[in-house]
């Protein structure tokens, strides 16, 4: 199997030296965060962590995230929380891209590597714990779920992107492919968190235009990605936001693949 990548903020402070001119956008369409951004002065503090800082890349606010907030986790060894979360009715999906932990849900306890998944419903009870000797970090995408009377919540998960079969898109020959973590057919989900992969030349040939609210953080490689009007190059650590309707489309610029964590709304109808 190829070894997968997966890029992580460094941190640090860029030197005095260093030109201000940077690709940061911030639109009423789309935002991108780009990887050079990520310095240690942006991070953020949580109540229960230990050991523990944040990279906020999204949050609900008026003119950006409208459905999720997401972070990158950076626990240094001996930390974590043993109260995560402090808001009732919040579902969350955990993604690791350095380093090991130890996640307990519900009592039952997980050791997660790289490339680690998990789902926790709203309302269950989970602890996290770097129980090694290096730093490890993770994506968190935390949601407030929208419950439908008659559909219980999906169950917890836990598992691997290594260990599932990508599926390819439609008469791409295997160029676009998408890793699924969530059945598309379970409607007890209102989010779905997928990694998509695009192989060296592919591209996604329209406009794509949906309801679908997404947040992007590209994991490997680099593209020239279409934002609403604009066409911008992205790379390995940057962050897009894309709000509903917005237009996007991309074509990957290799040498190797280009690969992203992707978060959209789904299964639920339209709030009036």
């Amino acid at each position: 199997m190829t070894k997968r990548s997966y890029y992580t903020p460094q941190g640090g402070l860029p030197p005095q030296t260093q030109l201000l001119t940077g690709r940061a956008v911030f639109t009423e369409a789309y935002a991108v965060i780009p990887r050079g951004t990520m310095s240690d002065i942006v991070t953020s503090y949580l109540p229960f962590w230990d050991k523990a800082r944040f990279w906020v890349l999204a949050r609900p606010l008026s003119g950006f995230a409208e459905t999720f907030s997401q972070y990158i986790a950076e626990v240094q060894p001996g930390g974590g929380s043993d109260q995560p979360e402090t808001e009732q009715g919040v579902e969350a999906a955990l993604f690791v891209v350095e380093g090991a932990l130890r996640l307990t849900v519900d009592g039952q306890a997980h050791e997660m590597t790289e490339g680690g998944f998990a789902y926790i419903p709203p309302g269950t009870p989970w602890t996290l714990r770097n129980t090694g000797d290096t730093a490890v970090k993770f994506h968190w995408l935390r949601k407030a779920y929208q419950a439908v009377s008659g559909l219980d919540h999906p169950p917890v998960m836990v598992v691997n992107e290594n260990d599932i079969a990508p599926v390819p898109m439609p008469d791409t020959d295997g160029g676009w492919a998408t890793t699924r973590f969530m059945d598309p057919a379970d409607l007890r989900h209102d989010m779905h968190i997928t990694v998509v992969t695009f192989q060296p030349g592919a591209v996604i040939p329209f406009a794509e235009t949906h309801v679908m609210e997404h947040g992007l953080y590209v994991l490997e490689g680099k593209a020239v990605y279409r934002l609403n009007q604009d066409w911008v190059e992205v790379e390995a650590g940057d962050f897009m936001w894309l709000r509903a309707f917005c237009p996007q489309a991309c074509y990957a610029g290799g040498p190797g693949p280009f690969r992203y964590l992707l978060y959209k709304d789904v299964n639920r109808h339209m709030a009036l």
